[in-house]
């Protein structure tokens, strides 16, 4: 009899020892699985590569990668904005559709990466509008693709071009004196990144002048591909 009480006692120690294991290895995959199914949050623990700092605002839900030398701008009225000290040109921000005002289930909503590239066009020809005597501002679309983020999620990267000729002649009368005066304002590289998640677009413009972005453009892609954004 006693040999058996020993023996039932024992069994009731293993199961009490067992019993909160079980729920530990359960609550732990359902913590992974949720990891996985929020989008990949565990990538921010994953440090920056070397001469990069990680911006992500948990609020909105958005992350991306900048070169550790940039600055940031709180007077944009952008989202976000930082930009490089020693090149005006050279910069990086953020902007997010309204909450109330939007409804986007997937970047497919907006169309077409193509479709997307024009649109973006459009919008940079506004913005750099000008009423100045003797401006001329041409633009024109790179390149326009879809990709699929380490996140998971589809962006659409966007690469365009816009050049500014302006005359130095301001006093010009006739339009043979403004075309003698005609020289080189800007030529800037755009590289969007457009995202959705939280029902709203998320849009990420980083801007460089031409010449510095040939010669080293694999550092402006790795900002641009970092782009993450997520729900909420």
């Amino acid at each position: 009899m006693a040999s058996y009480q020993n023996k039932k006692n024992t069994m009731q120690y293993l199961t009490d020892v067992e019993e909160p294991t079980r729920r530990a290895l359960v609550l732990f995959g359902l913590a992974s699985l949720a990891t996985i199914q929020g989008g990949g949050s565990a990538l921010a623990f994953e440090p920056p590569p070397p001469g990069y700092r990680r911006h992500e605002d948990k609020l909105d839900g958005y992350s991306f990668l900048y070169p550790s030398d940039w600055i940031p701008v709180t007077t944009s009225g952008n989202d976000v904005f930082y930009r490089n000290p020693l090149n005006a040109e050279e910069n990086v921000f953020v902007d997010i559709s309204s909450p109330s005002s939007s409804k986007y289930s997937s970047i497919e909503d907006i169309g077409t990466p193509e479709q997307a590239a024009e649109k973006t066009l459009e919008q940079y020809l506004e913005e750099f509008m000008s009423t100045r005597l003797g401006v001329k501002r041409t633009a024109e679309i790179e390149k326009a693709s879809s990709r699929v983020g380490v996140d998971g999620k589809s962006y659409y990267d966007i690469e365009t071009r816009v050049t500014s000729y302006a005359s130095r002649n301001q006093l010009a009368v006739t339009q043979g004196e403004i075309d003698e005066a005609i020289e080189l304002e800007f030529d800037r590289r755009y590289l969007t990144v457009l995202g959705t998640a939280n029902n709203r677009l998320y849009a990420m413009r980083l801007q460089t002048n031409s010449d510095t972005f040939k010669r080293d453009p694999e550092r402006l892609y790795k900002v641009a591909q970092s782009f993450a954004c997520k729900q909420v």
